[in-house]
């Protein structure tokens, strides 16, 4: 069995937010080849997107595995030691716990991990994003897994045609549920139309049981109760066989789709499918950024990286992402560019609120009409009872 761990964080930005200094990725590769010589991992592969940093590993010890894990932690650590003697901005700013407590999950870092049986060709794909939050993934994964208009597969290939089975994940109740394609698709749909709370977490191949994929769902501002940044998330697809082929997992990616993020994390915005070398968002600290990896497996070793999305086949796709940010940014303040009220809880929204609190007065109740249930206008119309 080989297990595939990708494991992020942004540790300081090189200028401002746009993108990792070089010698913060030298730092993560040096630490993750020491712990390859000893024989924690099988293979790695160190990148970014943007001002965060992406540890891609192999290795044979199963998800979740604390030497893993605290070897990411350890490794964004003294990155953010680093940052601070390069006075980067918001060094360590993923780090929300001083101290390692076994498991990475709930400590800031977004994570993305699978064990797998390697199959006689296995490709996989790690899509890396900026300057967006988790829930993002939710629509690329539904037209990869569900969509046969984007899947030609579901249709037509014997190994697919059975569908596939979602697990998403609840973020505020901290729940989760499987659904079933297509039979459930509707039923998905309520739910994973609503990224803000809803994420798909994992996908698995319906008749075999084989994991299909698999997102980070970390949510930094429920866990620090303040914003802090945004989740840029991460996430791996299995490709070909029983899985999409390389072309139907990447196809989503030709519309830029809106997705939450941007500036300070509290604007929607286009999602631009770029070349590794684009990944450096700077125009209004974005558009969101997604980078997409590809590597074929090879008894645990990563063959690879190929920069999927370098391809002038995704030259429409950010053309479209700058003309719909173009349009969005013209709106300013105002929704729906800003995200909405209830999403922007971990921003000074809620201290204004507090603050001008008692400037607000009641309106008349003939103009209050206007905006209450029937209801409540009966009950508020009703005399008060007489105090004896």
């Amino acid at each position: 069995m080989v297990t595939l761990s990708v494991i992020k964080a942004d540790i300081g930005g090189y200028v401002g937010h746009s993108e990792s200094h070089p010698e913060i990725l030298d730092l993560g590769r040096e630490e993750l080849e020491k712990a390859k010589q000893r024989g924690l991992l099988t293979d790695y592969h160190v990148s970014h997107c943007g001002d965060d940093m992406f540890l891609i590993m192999t290795h044979s010890l199963g998800e979740g595995n604390v030497n893993v894990h605290r070897l990411a932690w350890d490794t964004f650590v003294k990155g953010t030691e680093l940052a601070k003697k390069l006075k980067l901005y918001g060094a360590g700013q993923d780090l929300l716990v001083d101290a390692f407590s076994g498991n990475i999950r709930g400590m800031g870092p977004g994570s993305a991990e699978m064990e797998i049986e390697e199959r006689q060709s296995d490709p996989i794909i790690v899509f890396m994003a900026d300057k967006t939050s988790s829930g993002a993934f939710n629509l690329p994964l539904y037209k990869m897994f569900a969509d046969p208009f984007n899947t030609p597969g579901l249709v037509i290939a014997e190994t697919l045609h059975d569908g596939f089975v979602f697990e998403v994940w609840d973020l505020q109740e901290h729940k989760r549920i499987t659904l079933k394609t297509p039979e459930d698709i509707y039923d998905l749909l309520v739910f994973i139309g609503a990224p803000a709370r809803y994420a798909v977490k994992r996908v698995f191949h319906k008749a075999s049981g084989e994991i299909s994929a698999c997102s980070s769902t970390d949510k930094m501002s429920m866990i620090a109760g303040r914003y802090v940044g945004k989740d840029d998330p991460t996430m791996i697809v299995r490709c070909q066989g029983n899985f999409p082929a390389v072309g139907e997992v990447l196809e989503p990616f030709t519309t830029a789709w809106i997705v939450e993020g941007w500036m300070r994390g509290s604007h929607h915005g286009p999602l631009m499918p770029v070349a590794l070398r684009d990944a450096h968002p700077s125009r209004f600290d974005g558009p969101p950024r997604l980078v997409a990896l590809g590597f074929q497996l090879a008894d645990g070793k990563l063959i690879g990286p190929r920069d999927m999305f370098d391809d002038p086949g995704y030259d429409e796709a950010r053309k479209e992402a700058n003309k719909v940010a173009n349009y969005l940014r013209k709106h300013g303040p105002f929704e729906p560019h800003r995200l909405p009220l209830e999403e922007m809880e971990y921003t000074t929204m809620s201290s204004v609120a507090k603050r001008l609190e008692a400037e607000w007065i009641d309106l008349p109740i003939e103009e209050a009409a206007s905006s209450t249930t029937i209801a409540d206008q009966q009950q508020l119309q009703q005399p008060s009872a007489e105090v004896e």
